[in-house]
């Protein structure tokens, strides 16, 4: 056996049982990612009613506030307003609930609106919808407390292993490149399609993989990512911290304070104070802000964090508001790791990146589904036939020795 031939049976063995191992979480995780693509749009035509807006004017960010606390009634407690991005999208009140089990995580209460009107179009419980639990899924299998992130990133090494493995076994062994393209490569259809289509999506489908193990153990990735590029520092989630009950400063007052510092930016997320959260900004934000804005933050007291788009490049800039007194900080921008790793989640999820590779990404988490049918029926077929030259030639040898 020569050592090409060597080689290709390692990979092939590789290959083959990476595949039959991981089927039955690899398909259901590569589908729900590729409906995940779609998200929004998808979402439009399963519930057209959250999203029949009459306009895009804007109200005042305390209507929103209001009318998402009278549609709530008590079931959640609003904590940002997020306003929509393009043309023809609702408004949207994230709230948090109790968690639905003692030391479970918080519910999350999404609460759609008509912009010009503030008038409550639907209440939907995020984690509890269809595409929540696709989200959670994806993520992290819906156990988090069993690592279940940790598992959908050994899944996306496993990909990552079956898309180069592949790419070596689809390469015609007369090492021509153009003969491979042909559609019979073999005198089954699954096997054709299988070769063929593992082709084309073989690096996007690397590409996707290796994205996604970064993100399937973020820890280790951060620490990675800040070795070879630097990283601001890990700030808490705004929406997660407790909230300040005793504000001095209305949402509008705070907005119209975080516009006027940014000419030309139109509002993205108002987030309300939250008292967790306004230490690690505080730190983040003193050292811009003494550089030429005033008296600097107070050291006590709660903070606004707002999230302002530029309405040119679409960039967020984050400031954050003091509630007593009304000083602007602008928070420091993403830094070359932090930027590297947005365009990681950015690639991974097709977003951001046009129709084209969106597109595409939508096909990597189809075709996986493809493979591991037709892997399976060619795996199944090989065992068979097998077992059917080891029956015949157990025969010939018993016809032989019969004869002797």
């Amino acid at each position: 056996m020569s050592n090409s031939t060597r080689l290709r049976t390692v990979w092939w063995t590789l290959h083959r049982w990476t595949g039959l191992a991981l089927a039955l979480l690899l398909a259901p995780i590569a589908v729900s990612g590729a409906l995940l693509v779609w998200h929004d749009h998808l979402d439009t035509l399963l519930h057209p009613g959250r999203y029949a807006v009459t306009g895009m004017q804007f109200v005042q960010p305390s209507k929103y506030l209001a009318s998402a606390t009278t549609a709530l009634a008590g079931r959640a407690q609003p904590v940002a307003v997020r306003f929509p991005a393009e043309q023809g999208w609702p408004v949207i009140v994230m709230a948090r609930g109790a968690p639905r089990t003692e030391g479970g995580p918080a519910r999350i209460v999404n609460v759609y609106l008509d912009p010009p009107t503030a008038r409550a179009l639907d209440v939907v419980d995020f984690r509890s919808s269809f595409f929540g639990w696709l989200h959670r899924f994806h993520e992290n299998l819906t156990i988090p407390e069993y690592s279940g992130r940790a598992i959908v990133g050994w899944v996306g090494v496993g990909m990552l292993i079956l898309s180069l493995t592949g790419v070596w076994l689809w390469w015609p062994r007369g090492g021509a490149f153009l003969p491979g393209l042909r559609w019979r490569r073999a005198p089954y259809t699954t096997s054709n399609l299988h070769h063929l289509l593992g082709f084309w999506i073989s690096i996007p489908l690397a590409v996707v993989s290796l994205t996604g193990i970064y993100l399937g153990f973020p820890q280790t990735a951060r620490q990675f990512m800040s070795s070879i590029a630097p990283m601001n520092p890990q700030a808490p989630r705004p929406a997660f911290g407790t909230i300040v009950r005793d504000a001095r400063l209305a949402p509008d007052d705070a907005l119209a304070q975080a516009l006027a510092s940014q000419p030309g930016a139109r509002p993205a997320v108002i987030f309300l104070p939250m008292a967790s959260a306004n230490s690690s900004e505080r730190g983040r934000a003193r050292g811009a802000e003494q550089q030429g804005r005033g008296e600097g933050l107070r050291d006590a007291g709660a903070v606004w964090r707002v999230q302002l788009r530029n309405a040119e490049s679409g960039e967020i800039a984050t400031v954050i508001v003091d509630d007593r007194s009304g000083a602007v900080a602008r928070l420091p921008g993403p830094l070359a790791g932090d930027r590297a790793a947005q365009w990681i989640r950015w690639i991974h999820e097709g977003s951001h990146s046009g129709p084209v590779w969106q597109f595409v990404v939508f096909l990597t988490g189809v075709f996986p589904l493809v493979f591991v049918v037709t892997g399976v029926i060619m795996w199944w077929r090989g065992r068979r036939s097998r077992r059917e030259v080891a029956a015949g030639r157990a025969a010939d040898r018993g016809e032989l020795q019969a004869a002797e």
